[in-house]
């Protein structure tokens, strides 16, 4: 039985989350459908760019994403400082850029006198709207919701477009967050749609590439920040050069003719996150089989379960493949 999206998200164990949603009848979001012999391609386009226009609302930032031929995947950090730090008119102009509002809301951001009656009103649907603007549940109602309009419209059709829910696991602590990202970013070579995850297009890493040709990290996601910063801002802390060298290594063990040989400098890098290069390929290769709920580290289980005020422990099994710290 489905549990409520309330009851996996805690914030005070991770900010981090992955979430998958998948289509739910037989037509393709993307790519050639060997029954109608229509090509999709062009709707991967829509997902990624709607995907970076809503973290420019959103207080939810992307890691990672890649867009398959009947799914999608997305690492999401939910950035609950700058929700916080919004002021009440910088609330309702994020909320206003994807909803109308209404009229009391734009009285308030074209800086109308408000009356003393509507105050609480106000400040009541505020407090929504800034909880919704760092709710997975909402950027992904935002994502999935135009996606299924349109391809329902262009295939001449109704009703649901994907399924019900989409799914989403709690992502514990640093070894999950980068055996997330990589298991994510590397689908299109494990599926053989693309050779290298430079040629993988409509992902996360593909983006990153092209941006760090030219120097630079992409704007619309969360960044690379290093590990040994004394006062870090925001972003994932791990080297970005030693990020595209793991994600390229592990994609050359997925390969048939390399499966199981693990090489030198890939090994390297893994024992920066103190994850064996065993586990690590264990992990990057079977993540979605792995894990169906929260991942991390025991303890790390064992605490995100305690602020949620579980008893049982459920997926406790599969941590045994992420290091015990």
């Amino acid at each position: 039985m489905p549990r409520p999206r309330s009851t996996q998200i805690s914030l005070e164990d991770t900010p981090y989350y992955h979430c998958c949603s998948r289509v739910v009848r037989r037509a393709f979001l993307c790519g050639d459908d060997k029954y109608t012999g229509n090509n999709y391609d062009h709707r991967r386009g829509w997902v990624e760019s709607l995907i970076l226009e809503l973290t420019e609302v959103f207080a939810i930032d992307v890691a990672a994403y890649a867009v398959m031929s009947n799914h999608l995947h997305v690492v999401l950090h939910i950035d609950i400082e700058t929700v916080n730090r919004w002021s009440d008119r910088d609330v309702i102009e994020q909320w206003h850029k994807l909803f109308k509002g209404d009229e009391l809301t734009h009285k308030f951001a074209n800086g109308q006198l408000i009356e003393p009656h509507e105050v609480a009103r106000l400040k009541h649907t505020i407090a929504i709207y800034r909880s919704r603007l760092c709710d997975i549940s909402w950027f992904m109602r935002c994502l999935n919701e135009p996606i299924a309009r349109q391809a329902n419209q262009e295939d001449n059709c109704s009703g649901r477009f994907w399924e019900g829910r989409f799914k989403s696991q709690a992502l514990l602590d640093e070894a999950a967050v980068l055996a997330c990202m990589a298991y994510v970013e590397l689908n299109p070579v494990r599926a053989k749609m693309a050779s290298t995850p430079e040629h993988s297009d409509y992902t996360s890493i593909q983006q990153r590439i092209k941006a760090a040709i030219k120097g630079e990290q992409p704007k619309a996601l969360l960044p690379f920040i290093g590990n040994e910063r004394a006062q870090q801002p925001k972003g994932i802390a791990f080297s970005f050069k030693d990020y595209l060298e793991l994600v390229d290594e592990t994609g050359r063990v997925i390969r048939e003719d390399k499966r199981g040989a693990i090489s030198k400098s890939a090994e390297n890098i893994l024992q920066r996150i103190n994850v064996p290069a065993a586990t690590w390929l264990k992990l990057t290769t079977d993540f979605g089989k792995l894990f169906r709920g929260p991942v991390g580290s025991v303890q790390e289980l064992d605490n995100y379960y305690t602020h949620l005020e579980k008893r049982r422990r459920h997926f406790a099994s599969s941590c045994q493949y992420l290091p015990f710290s």
